[in-house]
């Protein structure tokens, strides 16, 4: 006769490893102890498919290169707020806000999209103890690697150009951290509502002019009255001033408020990517 556990002993068993009881470690409080597993799955998929990292990193480098050789010499200097900074200095850290932009919301669009709609990668996750909210984060905690990487990568290449202008340097790479949090959250939002791959033109279509009306490349009194308030709202602007007062040692009370504005556009897009995804995803 097969012998039946019963009793507290059994009960509270069957309780400590029940999937909706949380465990009690560092990571479980943080909300991390399930999201990690989804984290170490796009680790050992991309050890193969590094190659597509390492080319999201390129576009910002060329314009930081074509700048330096050949704009930078007919532009001269560039005066921000009375102080006059050589224009390779100035556009510096807004090209590492697009590269931080890049590696984030291009990983959360087109991946997120193949693994919910093509692969069913997810439908095979939410099999498991995994929730929604666990794959959310999981895949926001890879896109922040992605975005890490590049922006150090990138911070490695303007000081060896020389284009670094203060030691605040540093505080540019937790910087880019909060730009790739923003826009990934913000990618796997959108991408949760895409039906086909032709609406993403529709990213490309966002991108493009989030890049080149962010004050990258000319400061924001260059624009029109209308244009600058429009310009000020946009998020990737929001990272470029970030990035670009960190840099250049400007410390102001608006940093906060860049930080805020991004760190509540990556939360708001977390919460809706994990109801999106147990709405499609769930019976």
């Amino acid at each position: 006769m097969a012998r039946t556990d019963s009793g507290p002993t059994a009960v509270a068993t069957r309780d400590l490893f029940s999937p909706s009881v949380p465990r009690i470690t560092p990571l479980a409080f943080f909300g991390l102890s399930r999201a990690k597993r989804v984290f170490q799955r796009n680790v050992v998929v991309y050890r193969r498919g590094w190659k597509f990292i390492v080319s999201g990193f390129f576009e910002p480098f060329f314009y930081l290169v074509s700048i330096g050789l050949g704009l930078s010499k007919l532009v001269g200097s560039v005066h921000l707020d009375g102080h006059p900074f050589p224009y390779t200095v100035f556009v510096a850290p807004g090209l590492l806000a697009a590269s931080a932009m890049n590696g984030a919301i291009f990983d959360c669009t087109f991946k997120i999209f193949f693994q919910l709609k093509i692969m069913k990668t997810y439908d095979s996750m939410l099999a498991t103890p995994l929730g929604p909210r666990d794959v959310a984060l999981g895949e926001l905690l890879w896109a922040l690697a992605r975005g890490t990487l590049y922006s150090g990568v990138f911070m490695c290449v303007m000081a060896g150009f020389g284009y670094v202008a203060t030691p605040w340097i540093v505080l540019c790479l937790p910087g880019a951290l909060c730009i790739s949090f923003g826009f990934a959250g913000v990618g796997m939002a959108g991408t949760s509502y895409m039906r086909s791959w032709q609406d993403f033109d529709y990213v490309f279509l966002a991108a493009l002019p989030l890049f080149l009306f962010s004050a990258t490349f000319y400061p924001l009194g260059v624009y029109p009255g209308w244009l600058q308030v429009v310009v000020r709202c946009s998020p990737l602007y929001q990272g470029v001033a970030l990035l670009r007062g960190l840099d250049l040692g400007l410390f102001t009370w608006s940093l906060l408020g860049h930080v805020a504005y991004l760190l509540t556009m990556g939360t708001v897009g977390l919460r809706i990517t994990a109801k999106r995804l147990a709405t499609l995803v769930l019976p």
